[in-house]
């Protein structure tokens, strides 16, 4: 058999042996729905499931962010892997020897860096924790942990491990060890377990240190945190970053605590590895740790895939308002819901645990105030109620407001905050500028498009959670390429927006909710969308009884409607998204229909702005005040919708 045959057949083996419910379901929380699974996906944020999982055909689907493919597919997407690590990943988790094949060199060098890099931390870890558990250099280290309250098993647990200092083991204690493994010293310095201090000359990055190994979503050791036990400087020290191992998207104790996140629903971020550890050794399990730096973007998202709701377990100093204050854009960006306790004066969760027990930490817990109550609180103390106070926490409040998912999360909360300072929501909205390019636009540029429909201000690309990742393009945003006589040439339905993709996948694959759709105003917000074609088709075989894709094709003579929608069929057939439940149809449609009660309000909306903008031009400042005055009553009653909704 050749090379590329033994290698195909091993990637069949190791899909056949993977089960993608059980490798999904390490970071989805999934149920059962019919014959298949449901959940949040891992990919876009949303808060009703749009994710399904079909074990039959070993394939997943969003309906909201369109992402879908086998058990490769998911460990590329989530761990951000190249397929040929997703494969190498599965095949060491089921035991499947990997054959040689004709890789690239670049795909060579790059695969043989990382293996090496995490089989020397795997190596230093094994060190450092027999180094701590047996020998009679740590005595100190051992003794160090138990008056902190560290038993046996946690150390265990968390395969807690030491370094001797350079007076006791010399300045290479590990380089020396792993070197008689084999492993290079350059592999060792890449991997931040060395420091080069000249031409050939290395000493041990960790030395007389505590160090907690830091795993990969996948339990792979990829670099250390270590507390010093002496008097040395820097107190904490990280790993650097390597090609295994960024701190920004990285937490400590995600992979231990993974579960009891996932369980509870919740998971408390604290500052440090020994906040963590103290904590998870009083049961308090659901605690991560950031490596060093402030909370990113990334962490949040990871942090989503598991739970509902994060809460920071801070200091109640400045820097603690601070790292709060800026955290608020990723939670809105990311519609996780955060909160906020503060540690009374001179504690820490390791101190308040020790002095007052576990009951105090969870009281705490309990008790942690909505993320942007919190920062609205701290802002009323800082800057007062005054008329300049009121407007610096209104600006401040509106930038942070500017990071919010999308426009109904944003006029929420200016019509909650707006309440409590006792101004019109309508001030939070033009300050943090969510209308800047409609009140600043010029009046010619109202007027649509010839043969496109009105294009849209980017606040109407308002899609349900569930149908819209982040960034995605404008509804109205479709490419165009221009021929030779300078018209538009037909567009492909691949090349459409993703959010018109999903709504003609889901017309194609629920066919029994187009009149609801047709009825909620689908087609006024296609406008001259390339689909409109297609709608048109499908309302025509509805009203005969007959819409169902198959019959659609029989009318689609030829071109990229039809392929696609072959395409579309051809991947239900083969499990895509067969066992999508009913109910989850339900679901989608009714979100659909939200969606297109907005796109009318936004369309209702622009039409009113042009009409400001053209009574102001007319000096018409009576008709001016009208208009500005349904405005605001407009946005009121949208409020009042949403929270109806």
């Amino acid at each position: 058999m050749s090379s590329n045959g033994a290698w195909d057949e091993v990637k069949d083996r190791v899909r056949q042996a993977a089960d993608i419910v059980q490798v999904v379901g390490e970071h989805v929380r999934l149920k059962k729905a019919g014959t298949g699974f449901t959940g949040l996906c891992p990919f876009h944020g949303e808060k009703t499931s749009s994710f399904s999982v079909n074990p039959q055909r070993q394939f997943f689907h969003c309906f909201g962010c369109h992402e879908s493919g086998d058990v490769f597919s998911f460990m590329m997407k989530y761990h951000h892997m190249t397929f040929p690590d997703a494969l190498k990943e599965l095949a060491r988790r089921y035991q499947i020897d990997l054959p040689e094949r004709n890789l690239t060199d670049a795909e060579q060098e790059r695969m043989r860096q990382r293996e090496q890099l995490y089989r020397v931390n795997q190596e230093a870890a094994r060190i450092f924790h027999t180094t701590l558990v047996s020998s009679g250099q740590a005595e100190a280290a051992r003794k160090y942990l138990q008056e902190r309250g560290v038993p046996q098993e946690a150390v265990a647990k968390y395969q807690l491990g030491y370094t001797p200092s350079p007076e006791s083991a010399g300045w290479q204690f590990l380089i020396s060890r792993l070197q008689k493994k084999n492993f290079p010293v350059s592999v060792i310095e890449q991997a931040g377990l060395a420091v080069e201090k000249g031409p050939g000359r290395y000493y041990d990055r960790f030395r007389d240190r505590v160090l907690f190994p830091i795993y990969d979503m996948s339990g792979r050791e990829v670099a250390f945190g270590g507390r010093i036990l002496g008097q040395g400087k820097p107190k904490y020290m990280n790993s650097p970053e390597s090609m295994v191992f960024s701190k920004g998207n990285l937490l400590f104790g995600l992979y231990q605590h993974r579960q009891a996140i996932r369980s509870s629903r919740c998971a408390i971020v604290v500052e440090g590895n020994f906040d963590l550890l103290l904590l998870a050794v009083h049961g308090i399990d659901n605690v991560v740790a950031p490596l060093g730096t402030a909370l990113t973007q990334e962490h949040i998202k990871a942090l989503r895939r598991y739970c509902d709701e994060v809460v920071l377990l801070f200091d109640g100093d400045s820097a603690g308002l601070r790292a709060a204050r800026r955290s608020i854009p990723f939670f809105l960006s990311e519609k996780l819901e955060g909160r906020v306790a503060l540690l009374p004066a001179g504690h820490d969760p390791d101190t308040l645990v020790r002095e007052k027990g576990v009951a105090a930490v969870q009281d705490l817990i309990e008790g942690a105030a909505p993320l942007a109550e919190f920062v609205f609180s701290a802002l009323k103390d800082e800057h007062g109620l005054t008329l300049s106070g009121k407007n610096r926490i209104i600006a401040e409040l509106a930038e942070l407001m500017e990071q919010a998912a999308d426009a109904d999360q944003r006029e929420l909360m200016a019509a909650h905050f707006s309440e409590q300072l006792g101004v019109s929501p309508d001030r939070f909205l033009v300050e943090q500028r969510a209308f800047e390019h409609v009140e600043h636009m010029p009046a010619h540029q109202w007027a649509p498009e010839p043969e496109q429909g009105l294009e849209m201000p980017s606040d109407a690309d308002w899609i349900p959670p569930d149908f819209s990742p982040e960034g995605e393009e404008g509804w109205d945003a479709y490419p165009s390429s221009a021929s030779e006589g300078g018209l538009r040439s037909p567009i492909s339905l691949y090349e459409l927006p993703k959010k018109q993709r999903q709504l003609l996948d889901f017309v194609l694959l629920y066919p029994e909710f187009l009149s609801e759709l047709l009825a909620g105003g689908l087609k006024e917000s296609l406008g001259q969308s390339p689909i409109m074609g297609l709608v048109d088709a499908m309302e025509q075989l509805g009203s005969a009884g007959n819409f169902t894709p198959e019959h659609l094709l029989s009318v689609v003579a030829s071109g990229s409607e039809r392929q696609y929608i072959a395409d579309l069929l051809s991947k239900d057939g083969e499990g895509h998204l067969d066992d999508e439940s009913e109910e989850q149809g339900r679901v989608l449609c009714d979100e659909l229909l939200i969606y297109l009660k907005r796109m009318q309000q936004q369309r209702e909306g622009v039409d009113l702005q042009k009409r400001i903008v053209e009574a102001e031009q007319a000096g018409n400042y009576s008709l001016v005040s009208e208009l500005q005055r349904k405005k605001m009553l407009a946005l009121q009653g949208k409020t009042r919708n949403g929270n109806r909704t």
